[in-house]
């Protein structure tokens, strides 16, 4: 059994981050989708084993690729910031682009709200914003994969 954390849109917050630092080191990932991936410095020193991430469309002259694939047991796992996919408009682009690329998730922000659904047999989650949300508080995901078989839920919580 593998344990993902994933964060998007923290725009500047390492302080929301600092205080996930006991769900960090607990779980098995941390998966940041951009837009204040630079927030993820002192994780990365921390827990290099453990973070991907990706930039997103206000990570300016980023050095993070756009998207990557990630390989979780019996699971692919497509992860993106989500503004090339359109994901203000519709899912169905990612949904495409994660099938095309075999993976059963795509984990993906850029909204700033948070939402589980699920396409075409692919499952898009959303972990909403943990710095500017739409509703009140922040908000991060939380993955379980075991085997084939997931579990994942958003956490909405203020963590300023």
């Amino acid at each position: 059994m593998k344990k993902i954390l994933v964060v998007s849109d923290t725009h500047g917050n390492a302080k929301g981050l600092q205080k996930l630092r006991p769900l960090i080191a607990e779980n098995d990932y941390i998966v940041h989708l951009g837009d204040g991936a630079g927030d993820m410095r002192e994780i990365m020193r921390d827990f290099p084993e453990k973070v991907y991430l990706c930039g997103g469309n206000c990570d300016f002259f980023s050095r993070y690729p756009d998207e990557g694939v990630l390989q979780v047991d019996g699971l692919k796992i497509l992860y993106c910031h989500g503004h090339k996919y359109h994901v203000k408009s519709t899912l169905s682009h990612l949904a495409i682009a994660a099938k095309n690329r075999d993976c059963d998730i795509a984990l993906y922000g850029h909204t700033h709200t948070s939402l589980i659904s699920e396409i075409n047999g692919v499952t898009l989650i959303n972990p909403g914003s943990l710095s500017r949300p739409v509703g009140e508080g922040g908000s991060y995901a939380y993955l379980v994969i075991n085997g084939a078989k997931h579990t994942e839920v958003v956490v909405g919580e203020s963590v300023f």
